[in-house]
């Protein structure tokens, strides 16, 4: 067959996967993986990006620590190695997850974005469409399967507000995801919007690099100190919850907070009425985790304003009437699930891509299950991937064996295609037929 030059050529193909299929090749889905190979369960890991953790080793900033202790962060069946920091370190990270997709055999297909992901009422199924591009081949891929976990995360797609003026600026905008060090910032007057945990940390990295950053705190939030007395903030706090009731831990955090940072909205950081442990749990909303931004900001190398009005030039009019002449800005504006985008699916997920019940969402109907989205972090994610697994384990390792009966596994090893595409079918009439209600 001839083709012109330049002219893209699509190849389609069918795949039957005789466990689930899981989107995403972040923590969450590495997790669920390794929880299902310790049950026998085969599975297929579909990644977008052409590695494991893509955000964490494309879209973060070279200072990035874990923010939490390394025990509350360590995925299922493989702690992190003694020798790592109590906070280990971007690279740190990368390599514990790498060596845990080794351990546990977890070999995603990398570049390949799920279009659409469907249930076919009739025979039961999840229609699963990949699309991928190599050079001048666009190859498209639609796997079937009984059931699919939908690994993609709470931080899949950046958030770029609208502000007035902000495409006009005469300077240089980034997301925080592609903010790496601040030593290019050297001697800028940098706009950093957004206060949270990135904004925080950027802004400190700017004013350690000897920038000039403000920072826009148009609400409130709530930040603690990352130790108090040589412990973790959080570790306490769980610990306390186990005895007392919610309010009374947000006093007693509040007033660790107050000895150890002092009165931080004399600075222009005002907290939220709602305590720092209920707003996390009534709306997801992490407290900013303090590693050195609050010295800065009371030293003045750090300057909080207001909310923005409007940008005009390289100038940016705050809400407050005052302006500031800024060289560059950074958008720690956060992230979004990207999953209304290709999961169709109105039922378990609502339209703003997390589960409908959020502090349980791991588990639907029809075998679609969710990992990641309780916005209980890393220790969350770890929850979640093991009731998975748990869940379909029993069903999914009599599946293989009823399979493997019938087939053998000497048959997946043989290199003709069409025989091996024989065998997926026999694969899905098998499960149609032991699948089917009795009457």
């Amino acid at each position: 067959m001839f083709r012109l030059m330049d002219q893209e050529v699509t190849t389609n193909r069918c795949i039957w996967v005789n466990g689930p299929v899981i989107v995403g090749a972040g923590p969450s889905g590495l997790a669920t993986a390794a929880c299902l190979r310790e049950q026998n369960v085969p599975f297929v890991v579909l990644e977008r990006a052409d590695c494991i953790a893509s955000l964490w080793q494309n879209r973060t900033y070279d200072r990035l620590k874990l923010h939490l202790p390394k025990k509350f962060c360590q995925l299922p069946k493989m702690p992190f190695p003694e020798s790592f920091p109590e906070y280990p370190t971007k690279r740190q990270f990368i390599d514990y997850l790498e060596s845990y997709a080794s351990r546990f055999e977890i070999n995603p297909k990398f570049n390949e974005c799920v279009q659409t992901a469907r249930f076919d009422e009739t025979s039961g199924l999840w229609r699963v469409k990949t699309a991928s591009s190599a050079e001048s081949t666009r190859t498209e891929v639609e796997y079937i399967c009984r059931w699919l976990v939908v690994a993609t995360g709470e931080n899949a797609e950046r958030v770029v507000p609208e502000i007035d003026g902000l495409n006009e600026f005469a300077g240089e905008v980034i997301h925080a995801c592609d903010y790496k060090s601040g030593e290019k910032f050297a001697g800028k007057k940098v706009l950093v919007v957004g206060c949270g945990n990135s904004g925080m940390e950027v802004s400190l990295d700017l004013a350690n690099h000897f920038a000039k950053p403000s920072m826009v705190v148009r609400s409130s939030v709530h930040v603690m100190p990352r130790e108090v007395m040589g412990k973790s903030t959080f570790e306490i706090a769980m610990k306390m919850l186990a005895w007392l009731p919610l309010w009374l831990v947000d006093k007693i955090l509040l007033v660790l907070c107050w000895l150890v940072l002092g009165n931080i909205e004399k600075y222009g950081l005002k907290r939220p009425e709602m305590g720092p442990m209920e707003l996390k749990s009534v709306k997801g909303k992490t407290p900013v985790l303090d590693i050195g931004a609050m010295e800065k900001i009371r030293s003045g190398k750090i300057d909080v304003v207001p909310g923005i009005k409007r940008f005009d030039g390289n100038r940016v009019e705050l809400v407050n009437g005052e302006q500031l002449e800024v060289d560059s800005v950074v958008l720690a504006t956060g992230y979004r699930s990207n999953v209304p985008y290709w999961l169709q699916e109105s039922e378990f997920f609502a339209k703003n891509g997390f589960p409908k019940a959020a502090n349980s969402g791991w588990k639907g109907r029809t075998g679609l299950y969710a990992v990641g989205f309780t916005r209980r972090g890393l220790s969350g994610v770890s929850m979640d991937a093991v009731k998975i697994a748990q869940d379909i384990g029993p069903q999914g390792s009599h599946l293989q064996k009823v399979l493997e009966r019938l087939t053998g596994q000497h048959i997946r090893s043989n290199k003709n295609r069409d025989f091996v595409a024989f065998v997926d079918l026999l694969s899905l009439l098998t499960l149609e037929v032991t699948s089917k209600p009795s009457k």
